[in-house]
């Protein structure tokens, strides 16, 4: 039988990501499991046009993008009062977010990947093909893809 140890579960913050982040929670509350919740922030475009940021400016975005994410994470992790049984460490990285995925999925030898099937990306997403497309192609363990929210549960209000 299938018990994962260690669960990934990247968020992008939407109720699908919340959804995705249930499921985890219940997996790692049966199994004994510990959760690593990741962000990924995309790379900041240096130049728009004629106009390009110096290095202290984009320092000081990426600083301020992090620290944002983080708060996020916690107010997510507050929607599930049962996440508190559960061990859990967030993580906020910068780059392409499947290529991070896959990063954290080898760095921390990830067990099971947990992800919602949409996110924020829109169309531009489906015509590039979606990170968790990518994340299920080259992943190195099982992915559990979350294809909606379930509303009505607990944590799974509408934003």
């Amino acid at each position: 039988m299938f018990a994962p140890k260690k669960i990934l579960v990247p968020t992008d913050f939407s109720e699908y990501s919340d959804a995705a982040l249930k499921y985890a929670i219940d997996v790692a509350r049966q199994r004994g499991a510990k959760i690593y919740l990741l962000h990924v922030i995309g790379l900041i475009q240096t130049c728009a046009v004629d106009y390009c940021f110096d290095q202290p400016t984009l320092d000081a975005l990426e600083k301020k993008s992090a620290s944002t994410a983080e708060d996020m994470m916690k107010k997510q992790l507050e929607l599930f009062p049962e996440a508190k049984s559960v061990d859990i460490t967030t993580d906020v990285r910068k780059g392409v977010p499947y290529e991070e995925i896959l990063n954290e999925q080898k760095a921390k030898d990830i067990d099971l990947i947990v992800m919602s099937s949409h996110g924020k990306t829109g169309l531009l997403g489906h015509v590039l093909g979606s990170v968790a497309e990518k994340v299920m192609k080259k992943a190195a363990c099982p992915v559990l893809l979350i294809r909606q929210p379930v509303h009505g549960e607990p944590g799974m209000e509408k934003k």
